[in-house]
């Protein structure tokens, strides 16, 4: 309940309950309260502006120009930030988002005109792409992603670039080195990149932490078929040996240290190693050729082996480095509700329309991540005078 309500209605009885007899002059003696809460009704809000024309002694006629206000008619920034949240934030498509305004508030309105608030909305994010960019290319510990998604007829390649206080998103035509210099963030980077082992990301002279999530999922894909096969008790073993290793660490964290011992970390390793050796043991390269051109093509347990192998470090990264998370989850969140959009719509229908939702994606998702209110946030937007997040430190 709150304190004051905006509207108060009360309820007086008439004639007794008991004898019938009239209340008219009966005693009050308290009240029992019941709020309900409700959405008043919405219609549109109209303001006329009158630019008056004044005539100097000179003889020259100076007219007003009121600011924002260049048509005859036009719908005012709540509008265009409504219309925007419903395309890109609830993932409606235009023509819901078009009906919805349409039933509920009263604004009829066609999806071109949507098309526009979103298309004005982005070509306004120029400054703020550039400076969550450079923040996130400054930034210790970035996390890097990538996906497909279908514009104007093709399949293209949607790059995301996180932090826990920003996103960017770029399109690009290729998945690989192509796609990734295109975004900029990669290249121009030189902390911790966080990925789920995509191996272009290996062409970059970073430090590299890989998503131990994936491990898992691989992990349980050779143990399920056959948990009781003594050949993969090596999987179950590096299975249970990163879960572990994993709670150490958030005990470790739990408890405000941000590193563990030297020694623990040599112990940790030498069980990692032995759990590798085990599986190379009973999973051997294969060796028998298929009579094709190219590599002899290995069993997926032997492959996962070889990777975690080789890559180690950037597997055991979070236990040697609190800043690193276990998983790239941050990155694949940022990406989910792309996927989202394209379940909903299918496709963008062309590059730009595709480029200009990323853009405003990239403004709403680090707006949420930085707990700025939507709304407002959106409404600044379509004022032509977006939100800009100030550099955090790390």
């Amino acid at each position: 309940m709150v304190a004051v309500a905006d509207e108060v209605v009360d309820h007086v009885p008439s004639v007794c309950a008991g004898c019938s007899a009239d209340l008219a002059d009966g005693e009050d003696v308290g009240h029992v309260v019941r709020q309900v809460f409700d959405l008043p009704e919405i219609r549109l809000h109209s303001r006329e502006h009158r630019a008056h024309a004044r005539r100097c002694a000179c003889g020259h006629e100076t007219t007003a120009a009121p600011v924002a206000v260049n048509a005859s008619t036009q719908y005012g920034p709540r509008v265009r930030a409504l219309g925007i949240y419903l395309v890109s934030f609830q993932h409606l498509s235009y023509a819901r988002a078009a009906r919805l305004l349409s039933d509920w508030v009263g604004v009829p309105i066609s999806t071109g005109t949507l098309a526009a608030f979103v298309a004005r909305g982005a070509e306004d994010l120029g400054t703020f792409l550039d400076e969550i960019h450079a923040q996130i290319t400054a930034w210790p510990v970035a996390h890097f992603d990538e996906t497909g998604g279908r514009a104007e007829g093709k399949l293209r390649w949607l790059f995301s670039a996180s932090t826990e206080h920003a996103t960017f998103y770029s399109l690009h035509d290729k998945r690989g080195f192509d796609g990734l210099d295109h975004g900029g963030v990669l290249p121009n980077f030189d902390g911790i990149a966080v990925h789920d082992g995509f191996k272009p990301c290996r062409r970059y002279d970073v430090t590299h932490a890989l998503c131990n999530v994936h491990h898992l999922r691989e992990l349980h894909g050779i143990i399920e078929p056959a948990p009781e096969d003594p050949q993969q008790a090596w999987a179950v073993q590096m299975d249970r040996l990163l879960r572990e290793l994993h709670a150490r660490v958030r005990d470790a964290q739990a408890v405000g240290r941000d590193h563990l011992d030297p020694e623990e970390l040599a112990a940790w390793d030498e069980r990692y190693q032995r759990i590798i050796a085990l599986g190379y043991q009973t999973n051997p390269a294969g060796t028998i050729p298929t009579g094709k051109r190219g590599v002899i093509r290995q069993t997926p347990a032997h492959n996962l082996l070889a990777r975690l192998d080789v890559h180690r470090e950037d597997v055991l990264r979070f236990a040697n480095d609190f800043r690193v998370p276990f998983d790239n989850n941050l990155a694949e969140r940022d990406i989910r509700m792309i996927k989202l959009q394209q379940k909903i719509s299918g496709c963008w229908r062309t590059i730009t329309g595709a480029e200009q939702f990323l853009a405003i994606r990239s403004y709403l998702s680090t707006a949420t991540k930085q707990h700025q209110p939507i709304a407002p946030t959106l409404a600044a937007l379509a004022r032509g005078n977006p939100w800009i997040p100030a550099a955090a430190s790390p």
